[in-house]
């Protein structure tokens, strides 16, 4: 198995039902994904404090917002 010195953690608000295709298709791109947390619309800063994470990034204001105020944080542009 590879190493790498940075430590991927996938932090999302849907639910651990939808981790089979989230997963999936993270690996069918190459992105290898170290921790998986699976919110169920609960807050994610708790985890990014938790975790430690040195950078942050979402798409969502409201999820910025929260954990800006403990890890420096990106917003990613998404658009269907």
């Amino acid at each position: 198995m590879e190493t790498s010195p940075i430590r991927t953690a996938l932090v999302t608000a849907r639910s651990f039902s939808t981790y089979e295709r989230v997963l999936g298709t993270l690996k069918g791109w190459g992105v290898r994904v170290d921790e998986a947390f699976f919110q169920g619309g609960v807050q994610k800063y708790e985890v990014i404090k938790a975790f430690g994470a040195d950078i942050f990034f979402d798409d969502q204001d409201a999820h910025l917002e929260s954990a800006s105020k403990e890890t420096p944080s990106a917003k990613v542009p998404y658009r269907l």
